[in-house]
């Protein structure tokens, strides 16, 4: 340290009082420093890896979990974030906001669409299973069958009832149609004849506007969404499908 001191201070003051030159203080202070980390490399050993815990800690305490420093000085050069929609961007808290029956009424329609779903975790399921309280009666609910991509069938009372997307309605031959709501459409099927359709919102989270603004600003040149949804188009379906239903 007194060394260091020594190189930025003397030079100078004898090019100054000795010699009648400039002193140039910048370029000997400059030179002490590089004289300074030389001789003391352990401090900068380790006040590289402690900036790295420091922001792996300070991303963990905002729920962001970085795998490693490598990754750490990776996000520097990223110009991309891509987002899950579900839980992420929205709420992941779906609700109920229209039914539209074809030949039964519209309790009825959810009668059959909250039965089938009823061993189901997925968040459309349950906003069907809250949107018809009385879903655990005496019906009988047997073979109930996932199929990936297009939704859920069952049996109800010796009925068979397919609830999903356009997908599993054209695998079954059902008639379906479009709807005009913004949201995710549940389509429902009753012994391979259209039901009727419900259209099941999620709510975007208050602060994701603000996020994807505050990334742009930060460097962030395209966000991505990743989502089973539909883009809107001209002649069909405004309405989106589920992650689990699939693409309408």
């Amino acid at each position: 340290m007194y060394a260091a001191i020594a190189l930025a201070i003397l030079p100078p003051v004898i090019r100054l009082l000795g010699l009648g030159l400039a002193p140039e203080w910048g370029t000997w202070i400059y030179r002490s420093l590089i004289f300074l980390v030389i001789s003391c490399p352990c401090a900068l050993v380790i006040s590289i890896p402690l900036s790295f815990f420091a922001g792996i800690g300070g991303a963990s305490r905002h729920g962001v979990l970085v795998k490693g420093a490598n990754y750490l000085e990776t996000l520097s050069e990223v110009d991309t974030v891509v987002f899950d929609k579900t839980g992420t961007l929205t709420e992941g808290v779906f609700q109920v906001t229209a039914v539209h029956p074809e030949r039964i009424d519209e309790r009825e329609l959810l009668h059959m669409a909250a039965h089938v779903e009823r061993f189901s975790t997925h968040p459309i399921a349950d906003s069907l299973r809250r949107a018809y309280q009385d879903e655990d009666d005496d019906c009988l609910v047997e073979q109930v069958e996932e199929i990936a991509g297009q939704g859920i069938r069952a049996r109800i009372n010796g009925d068979t009832v397919c609830v999903g997307n356009s997908r599993m309605m054209e695998a079954v031959g059902a008639d379906w149609h479009a709807c005009d709501k913004v949201g995710t459409i549940i389509h429902v099927a009753i012994n391979q004849v259209y039901a009727g359709h419900i259209v099941i919102s999620d709510v975007v989270k208050a602060h994701a506007e603000k996020a994807i603004a505050a990334l742009h600003a930060n460097g962030i040149d395209q966000t991505v969404m990743l989502t089973g949804d539909a883009r809107p188009r001209g002649g069909s379906c405004r309405g989106r499908t589920g992650h689990r239903h699939g693409v309408q």
